[in-house]
């Protein structure tokens, strides 16, 4: 079934910060017409010494990318493109599990929106077993301390299933938007302020009751474990079922044989 038709309504900063109560997140917001990618652009603020908090968003991406380099499509004034900047204390290993906050602020924003959202290692959100959104980091770091740390997210919001089904392909078909989840079109503002709201929300969780928390609140929403994926490496691939993530964020899938292996870059396919 195809989407409702879509009707395109500009984000505004003044949008986002009227709904914004973010200590820390959005102290300072750009709102880009297109750009590369917002990740880029906030990579190179980061460079020249913006704060922590922030936020780079932009109407539309020319080189949008996913997880393993993957194009991510980025029509113009539907969706919900961002990129946050974080700061240490941080130690380089720590950056994958405390991105984890990535997809949980996402889960939040969906949800307040009316969705129901689960999240797929490690930071892909679904709605109805299809992917609406997911996320992307990018470090500078010296030595094994992060210098700072740019987390990017791409939401499906209100764009058409048809646009996604001519741009992705058969991919589509594991892919939706939050409108067609819905029923109904998505304030990006809204959806914004939430999104960066709960991403403050968990970056606090993570600094003040330490990683694991944030693991207990991802495990809470993961749809993984438990269930048998195909692993597929540089190389190589095989089959295991998902016994949950390590301290440290991996995968943890054991093989046929019942060994333990740790999952950190490969593509993960669910089987059943």
């Amino acid at each position: 079934m195809n989407a409702l038709a879509t009707e395109t309504r500009a984000m505004s900063i003044g949008g986002i910060r009227r709904r914004l109560q973010a200590p820390t997140v959005g102290r300072q917001l750009y709102l880009c017409g297109q750009v590369e990618s917002t990740n880029a652009t906030l990579s190179r603020l980061a460079r020249s010494g913006a704060p922590e908090g922030t936020v780079v968003l932009a109407e539309a991406q020319t080189g949008g990318r996913g997880r393993l380099g993957q194009p991510w499509f980025s029509p113009p004034d539907v969706n919900l493109y961002a990129s946050v900047l974080f700061r240490g204390p941080l130690a380089l290993k720590e950056a994958p599990l405390f991105c984890f906050i990535g997809g949980l602020a996402l889960a939040d924003a969906v949800r307040e929106t009316g969705g129901i959202p689960a999240i797929k290692w490690p930071n892909d959100v679904l709605v109805d077993g299809r992917k609406v959104a997911g996320s992307l980091i990018e470090c500078g770091a010296r030595g094994d301390e992060v210098e700072y740390l740019v987390l990017g997210v791409g939401a499906n919001l209100n764009v058409d299933l048809d646009a996604l089904g001519a741009a992705l392909g058969p991919a589509a078909a594991r892919a939706t938007s939050l409108r067609a989840a819905i029923g109904r079109e998505v304030d990006r503002d809204g959806f914004a302020a939430s999104y960066l709201n709960a991403l403050d929300a968990w970056a606090s969780c993570y600094r003040g009751e330490g990683p694991s928390a944030v693991l207990e609140a991802w495990s809470e929403r993961d749809i993984l474990t438990g269930r048998q994926v195909e692993i597929r490496g540089a190389g190589y691939r095989f089959i295991g079922r998902v016994a949950g993530v390590d301290p440290s964020g991996r995968l943890v899938v054991r093989d046929a044989l019942g060994e333990r292996r740790t999952v950190s870059t490969e593509e993960i396919c669910v089987c059943d």
